[in-house]
């Protein structure tokens, strides 16, 4: 036992902290990949030798095998690790991984050995296996984030910086619990027990954060951006949450710049972290602009029913056209016509006037508008007014994903900092889209757009238009 500066106790002991949810959870996933192999093994084994025959019996043992020999692969590219659970696309990338490392294996093994494989099994087998277990892992993740909106499998946080930012870091979690972070306790320069940062206790200062730790039994410390916590300070951190196994994770000054632009590059001795600048041109762009028209053109024939009814019903709800054209700002601040169904009634934009309020910063958007029709509260609500916009990502106005196409009125209004959006190309949906739609404030969308530019991938583009389906369903925050 040993006695902190603020007088409290600090044990010596190495108490594990790993939380009993995360070993159901691990337990659960074994059990998913288990499952998933199974049936993919299974599947397999049926369509390609369509029964039980003597030749096919070796394969029939195989099957019964790779369940198994999958969850080694799994388990060898580390996708059980409890830092992988719950978010990211870590955690499907190392299945990913396993699924290409197991069929290379076995390819390079049946030429090594001369062994004859039935080349039809293991072409359908593996990669069934991997996207079974992708969509099993995908399902429990899901289920997991509907347990964390109700602040169960939570972990316990510990923050460590300055007022300003832990204040930043507790709105951020507590906005997004799909990221399991509940801080239950903060240490800060100089602080002392009895204060509070937006609702967290602040438990002592920077030299109390291990006997913070065994006090509220957290099993994660997060330390900020903070010029007392240097290097060596740091390290002896790390020393001291070592013996209870507590995880340290570091959030660099740059919060919102993430994944690929960052890169750890040793120099002298040093670990520093090397920002890339965005590609905002280049063969990337052009594979997005590429990608961007192709499906909006598919999606335009295959809608081509959908967007005529639609047009038909707006032309018999209320009297005026069918399309609204608006002029919005596009790409390096050139003005476009974007195209969208009429949702309300004629004379809207005059009674604006009225309505226009400086509660929510630039943005104008209030619920419960008189001018919208019950027809363009419907269509609002699950962004099918939004639909001809794809003729715009066709033309090269839009991109399918996106900042939100902005007003001139509100570009007249921008910062320096905010007209960074104007970079890139608008789009039909964004992180604004997945992450609350109009319930977002006027700051919260600005750093939406911001770090979608900063942190553009293809990759992020397909997550985002993945997750557009639940939120226009959802049809939470669209008004």
């Amino acid at each position: 036992m040993a006695v902190g500066r603020s007088g409290h106790v600090v044990s010596r002991g190495s108490r594990p902290r790993t939380p009993s949810w995360v070993r159901s959870y691990r337990l659960r996933a074994l059990l998913a990949d288990l499952c998933g192999a199974g049936v993919g093994a299974g599947v397999a084994f049926s369509v390609r030798f369509g029964g039980f025959t003597p030749y096919a019996l070796p394969y029939l043992l195989v099957s019964l095998v790779l369940p198994v020999v999958w969850c080694c692969a799994v388990a060898l590219n580390r996708a059980y690790e409890p830092r992988m659970i719950g978010v990211g696309s870590e955690e499907f990338r190392r299945v990913v991984q396993a699924g290409v490392a197991l069929t290379a294996g076995t390819a390079i093994g049946s030429y090594v050995t001369k062994t004859d494989v039935a080349r039809g099994y293991v072409v359908l087998a593996l990669p069934l296996v991997t996207l079974l277990t992708l969509i099993f892992r995908y399902a429990l993740r899901r289920s997991l984030h509907r347990r964390r909106a109700s602040g169960a499998c939570m972990r316990k946080v510990v923050v460590v910086g300055h007022a300003a930012s832990v204040a930043e870091l507790v709105r951020l979690f507590r906005e997004e619990p799909h990221h399991g972070m509940d801080v239950v306790a903060a240490c800060l320069p100089g602080g002392a027990p009895g204060e509070h940062v937006s609702g967290v206790p602040v438990a002592g200062d920077l030299s109390d954060v291990p006997i913070v730790v065994d006090q509220v039994e957290a099993d994660t410390v997060a330390v900020l951006a903070c010029p007392e916590m240097d290097g060596q300070a740091l390290r002896r951190l790390a020393w001291r949450l070592e013996r209870t196994h507590t995880e340290l994770v570091v959030a660099p000054a740059l919060m919102d710049v993430a994944g690929p632009r960052t890169m750890i590059r040793p120099a002298a001795g040093l670990p520093l972290l090397h920002v890339e600048h965005p590609e905002l041109t280049g063969v990337r762009q052009l594979v997005k602009n590429m990608f961007d028209r192709l499906v909006a053109v598919v999606l335009l024939v295959l809608l081509a029913p959908v967007l005529a009814g639609l047009a038909v019903a707006v032309r018999g709800s209320s009297p005026g056209p069918a399309l609204f054209r608006q002029t919005r700002v596009g790409r390096d601040g050139r003005p476009f016509t974007i195209l969208k169904f009429r949702t309300m009634r004629r004379g809207s934009e005059q009674q604006k006037i009225t309505l226009v309020s400086d509660r929510d910063g630039v943005l104008f958007k209030i619920r419960n508008d008189p001018r919208v029709t019950p027809l363009g509260a419907l269509m609002r609500r699950h962004s099918l007014d939004e639909l001809p916009q794809l003729l715009n990502v066709v033309l090269g106005h839009m991109s399918l994903v996106g900042p939100r196409p902005p007003l001139p009125e509100e570009v007249a209004r921008y910062g320096d900092d905010v007209r960074r959006r104007l970079l890139v190309r608008p789009g039909l949906t964004g992180l604004w889209q997945v992450s609350g739609r109009s319930d977002l404030s006027w700051e919260e969308s600005v750093r939406l757009d911001l770090r979608y530019v900063e942190n553009w991938s293809l990759t992020l583009d397909l997550q985002i238009l993945w997750k557009t389906w639940s939120a226009v369903a959802r049809g939470q925050g669209a008004y």
